[in-house]
């Protein structure tokens, strides 16, 4: 499983374009964007067509054109602009028309036995990034948002790994 570089590109746009805006009233250039953030503009072009097709950025034509963010961008998640321009992030082998992983010996498909630990974590990578926003990027609320899970004894997960002894 990979995040690609359309995922990683769009979200770098649009956090540059969320922290640009001048009241959402200010169209930004993908040339703009594409220079500050050293992008190629005709890979911007294809990201943002995307985009816009998914209901995250508006553009405006004529001078003066550009985008901008067709909502606030506390109510732009990471997920969705993910979502938007790359396939599902899959950790699994298992594509959604076969069931499995393995071809058994008669063509059908088994799962193998690491299957729901692969598709729990695409789907925890998922949660993860729908439950931060643009703002979040912006405001640097991201960092110690992963959590550990309780160890015997602890009532609380920790934030930070603790230290071998």
């Amino acid at each position: 499983m990979q995040l690609t570089t359309r995922g990683r590109y769009a979200v770098m746009a649009l956090v540059h374009l969320a922290g640009r805006e001048d009241g959402c009233t200010r169209p930004i250039t993908l040339a703009e964007i594409a220079s500050a953030q050293r992008l190629s503009l005709p890979y911007l072009e294809q990201l943002f067509g995307r985009l816009r097709r998914a209901g995250i950025v508006t553009s405006v034509r004529g001078p003066g054109g550009g985008y901008r963010l067709a909502r606030a961008c506390e109510e732009v998640s990471i997920g969705c602009i993910v979502d938007a321009v790359e396939e599902p992030l899959q950790a699994t082998r298992c594509s959604h028309e076969d069931g499995g992983c393995i071809q058994a010996e008669d063509g059908s498909f088994l799962r193998c036995r690491t299957h729901d630990l692969w598709h729990e974590l695409s789907r925890q990578i998922g949660l993860f990034l729908s439950g931060v926003t643009l703002r979040d990027v912006l405001q640097g609320h991201v960092a110690g948002r992963a959590v550990l899970p309780l160890c015997a004894g602890d009532t609380e997960p920790s934030r930070k790994p603790q230290a071998a002894e």
